[in-house]
């Protein structure tokens, strides 16, 4: 099927949810896919942070075909070994102690909500309820998440939103405080917002959330979705940052590409949820925590978070001067280890179509803003690679 009829049948077939490029992908490996007419293109989006091991990394597709010659599903109303062995070395490398499984980013945000909501009302009272967001914050697509998400345009024709939430300036502890009160049960944040343009905050900002919240007996909820796995040089954000949330949530990079979600709690606010209170159906399934397993364990064995965060300066270095080679292009270049955002002066969509005629997939967020993801295999010739396009489409 050429790419032409894949867009017409998709467009025949299929809602309307995406605005999708105008390419169809049939193959991928290491940091390079292939479309239907086997153009060859380097992709440095990694499938919105999900492909941190690049495409068809071997360990990953050893993982999904030994694991589909056993079993693929079976009930959560029983036992299986890969869902806690995959439990099992979450919370051996992270501030949790109890985890669940899900099938999305979304998933594992509603997750977190319902918990604090529970925790809270068993010990503080039915009135406790309300959850302070962030602006210019991205949580997920469910009602309760596009209410928790703190940009109207993803709210916009689903009103009436959920009540209980309140929202905060990033960054700004003052914001916060002015929002908390009886009511409060929970803050959540992303350690870096990344649908929101790769913004970061001083770790002395979240070191201060976390004193507000023990103060005010408020959990603190990390949506580590985008972040973790890898994405910022440390296995997870909030190791950058001098202090622990209560509950965080995972999904994109855990499975490479098989979906995926996680929340992660600490003992005393897991406790809250007893048997009945949240399921999930495929969530923890055995294929889905088989190749999660093989993607950490390729992580720690093949040392991806140190390289990650020296691809990620090595990155940031070359665009910094890229930037001073191309003056009035680029106003500033950000990030943490591979989730990298360069600032420009122009509209950043029509700098993605460019890319994308030239053999590279980035993405734009915000209006002026390119969001760069590379996979945590890259290469240092790739990264020239992708350095040598930039420059082409932005002197151009």
């Amino acid at each position: 099927m050429d790419t032409q009829e894949v867009i017409e049948l998709t467009q025949k077939y299929v809602m309307n949810t995406y605005a999708r490029l105008p390419i169809a992908m049939v193959r991928g490996k290491g940091s390079y896919v292939w479309d239907a007419e086997g153009k060859r293109y380097l992709d440095f989006f990694s499938g919105l942070a999900v492909n941190n091991l690049g495409h068809g990394h071997p360990k990953v597709l050893h993982a999904i075909a030994r694991q589909a010659r056993q079993l693929l599903h079976v009930s959560n109303l029983f036992y299986t070994e890969n869902q806690v062995r995959l439990a099992e070395i979450l919370v051996q490398n992270s501030f949790g102690d109890k985890v669940f499984f899900c099938n999305s980013g979304a998933e594992a945000n509603e997750g977190a909500v319902k918990l604090a909501r529970k925790y809270a009302k068993k010990k503080f009272g039915p009135d406790r309820y309300e959850i302070i967001t962030m602006k210019n914050s991205f949580h997920g697509r469910t009602l309760a998440m596009i209410t928790a998400t703190g940009q109207e345009k993803f709210q916009k024709g689903f009103e009436p939103l959920m009540p209980g939430f309140h929202y905060a300036e990033f960054g700004n502890i003052e914001s916060v405080k002015n929002l908390v009160s009886e009511k409060t049960c929970a803050i959540l944040i992303e350690p870096v917002q990344g649908e929101g343009g790769v913004q970061m905050a001083p770790p002395e900002y979240f070191q201060a959330l976390r004193k507000l919240c023990d103060e005010k007996n408020i959990l603190l909820i990390f949506d580590e979705v985008q972040t973790g796995i890898g994405r910022t040089g440390k296995l997870f954000a909030y190791e950058h940052l001098g202090m622990e949330p209560d509950i965080m949530t995972l999904a994109k990079a855990l499975a490479s590409g098989v979906p995926i979600g996680v929340m992660i709690a600490k003992e005393n606010v897991a406790s809250a949820f007893e048997p009945g209170d949240h399921a999930s159906t495929f969530g923890g399934n055995p294929l889905a925590t088989a190749v999660g397993l093989a993607t950490l364990k390729t992580i720690f064995s093949d040392h991806l978070l140190e390289k990650a965060e020296k691809a990620g300066t090595t990155l940031k270095k070359k665009i910094k001067k890229l930037m001073k080679e191309l003056p009035g292009k680029i106003t500033e270049v950000r990030g943490l280890g591979l989730m990298i955002a360069i600032d420009l002066t122009q509209e950043a969509k029509p700098v993605v179509l460019k890319c994308l005629e030239k053999g590279l997939l980035i993405n734009a967020v915000q209006d002026k803003t390119l969001r760069i993801l590379p996979p945590l295999t890259v290469k240092k010739k790739e990264i020239d690679e992708f350095v040598g396009i930039l420059r082409s489409v932005l002197s151009g």
